[in-house]
């Protein structure tokens, strides 16, 4: 008993008082939270424009779930772990504020979750901290993207969570924080978040492994991005949100929140122009994927340094993330990691080297900071640190949750083929690939209807492959009619439809479910005069 961590509070518990809260403060605080809240959609809609199209809903699922099963776990336990009263300065004691129980709007936020009395309430900092708690797992989501069993992630994530999230948290944001006495500073998350996902992710590229195909085409399509325009929409709703996620931090309605604000804006502007750059020269052809890409680096690597440094340094750590990102992918690729949608190397490796750049670039006259290289090491060491713990922790983890899952965390290759969204999730995230399936089925039911014990396929039953090509009308009739009587063709009987005449024309009798009857030009054709 006498090693079990201490939870004698230090300083005395804020009392409810209306007359402390300020209103402008609680209502930038309101807003930041809603702003936080909305970059978990970004970041659905940023990793679904990234991945195959069969893998959509899958990791929009995956982000999506985030956002209610991390919001039950901080309510029950996780706040309290990551602000609740410290235990030697390493974790929170978990019946701080278990259920949030003890905090209303006119309690302002204080001891234990802030040193001294603010002038907000301490159950929207709560609130606010969810926020980030959502977003954390779903980061992880884009490194194993296409190969992780749903139930696999919910177990992984719930246990990461509060084996590693919340820890983080408490060494770094809590008062009594071990890391956060010692002197080290992290504004936004660039260590709590970013370098906790980031290396999260890279571990759970060694333990599921790396993607398999069949063929090159195969490959091609599983890393080509199959809808850019998604891409470019989650990219401007994750900007938008950041403004919420980095100008929130500054916990006030003040001069370092928009300090915060204008150099998260500077740096994904420096940093997607430069990517821009970067990839013409080297692939020679700039992209909208490479420029979304070039400003999510940006903005993570602001993140640790946002209310601390002056927009000159911003614009340098812009320039830098760009040149550093992009050479850790290149990294990545080189060593054979499937990192699929660059998780670490943006924002595992972004995190890492705005949170060093941090201990060089700090200014006393904006955040009260002052740089040196006596900070400079003791960031370098907590980031160091920090890689490591989240590393190893989340590695142990998805091993354990390898083992515990039944058949093991990867689906099947089998499953895998078919795309988890089907065969995880039962539903396409495109019509045209629910009516391409159904018209299947109901091929191969009519073929064993017509042909219980002959395994030709006719003609007929075949015709779904066809509908991988666009839909065209059929060619319209000669406006003459040639002057020597022409013999009028049979109708087609089923299953001697001929395939050559309307090569991207859908089967006879076959309509897309919901339709009243068979449009036109969906009714058999036939060629030759009337």
């Amino acid at each position: 008993a006498t090693n079990m961590p201490k939870w004698t509070p230090t300083e005395p518990w804020p009392v409810a008082d209306c007359a402390a809260i300020d209103a402008g403060t609680t209502a930038w605080m309101m807003t930041s939270m809603a702003f936080v809240l909305f970059m978990t959609p970004g970041l659905a809609f940023f990793y679904g424009g990234l991945v195959s199209r069969k893998s959509v809903l899958t990791i929009i699922m995956q982000c999506v779930i985030s956002m209610g099963l991390v919001a039950v776990l901080w309510l029950i336990i996780g706040f309290s772990l990551a602000f609740g009263q410290s235990g030697g300065g390493f974790i929170g004691n978990p019946d701080s504020y278990f259920m949030l129980w003890n905090l209303d709007p006119c309690t302002p936020v204080g001891f234990p979750m802030q040193s001294g009395p603010g002038n907000y309430p301490g159950l929207l900092f709560a609130g606010y901290q969810m926020m980030f708690a959502i977003i954390c797992p779903a980061l992880i989501t884009g490194a194993f993207a296409d190969r992780v069993k749903f139930t696999s992630y919910l177990m992984f994530i719930s246990i990461w969570l509060l084996l590693v999230y919340c820890p983080f948290a408490h060494w770094v944001w809590n008062p009594e924080g071990y890391l956060g006495k010692w002197g080290v500073k992290d504004f936004a998350g660039g260590i709590v978040v970013h370098v906790s996902a980031g290396f999260a992710a890279l571990a759970s590229v060694f333990v599921v492994g790396s993607r398999t195909y069949e063929t090159a085409e195969e490959r091609e399509a599983a890393h080509t991005p199959h809808n850019r325009t998604f891409v470019a929409l989650g990219t401007g709703m994750l900007w938008f949100g950041w403004f919420g996620f980095n100008g929130g931090s500054a916990l006030a309605a003040d001069g370092v929140a928009v300090f915060a604000i204008v150099n998260t804006s500077v740096a994904c502007a420096m940093a997607m122009c430069c990517w821009v750059v970067i990839e013409w020269l080297h692939l020679g052809k700039p992209t909208i994927v490479g420029a979304c890409v070039g400003a999510i680096a940006g903005l993570a690597t602001i993140t640790p340094c946002a209310g601390f440094i002056r927009p000159w340094a911003a614009f340098l750590i812009g320039w830098i993330a760009s040149w550093f990102c992009y050479s850790c992918i290149l990294l990545c690729k080189r060593m054979g990691w499937d990192d699929a949608l660059d998780v670490w190397a943006v924002h595992g490796m972004g995190g890492f080297i705005g949170s060093m750049l941090l201990g060089a670039l700090a200014d006393e006259g904006v955040g009260g900071q002052e740089r040196g290289w006596k900070f400079f090491g003791k960031q370098v060491a907590a980031t160091l640190l920090c890689t490591a713990y989240s590393f190893i922790v989340s590695f142990v983890l998805l091993k354990l949750v390898d083992v515990i899952t039944p058949g093991g965390i990867r689906p099947s290759d089998e499953d895998i083929r078919i795309g988890l969204d089907v065969s995880m999730h039962g539903e396409n995230a495109y019509d045209e690939d629910a009516v391409k399936a159904h018209l299947r089925v109901k091929a191969d039911d009519a073929h064993e209807h017509l042909h219980p014990h002959n395994n030709t396929v006719p003609v007929a039953v075949t015709q779904p492959e066809v509908l991988q090509q666009p839909f065209a009308q059929p060619a319209a009739a000669p406006q003459q009619r040639s002057a020597a009587p022409v013999q009028q063709q049979q109708q087609p009987q089923y299953g001697q439809y001929p395939q050559q005449s309307f090569p991207n024309a859908p089967v006879p009798g076959m309509y897309y479910p919901g339709m009243a009857s068979q449009p036109q030009y969906m009714q058999p054709q036939f060629h030759g005069s009337a």
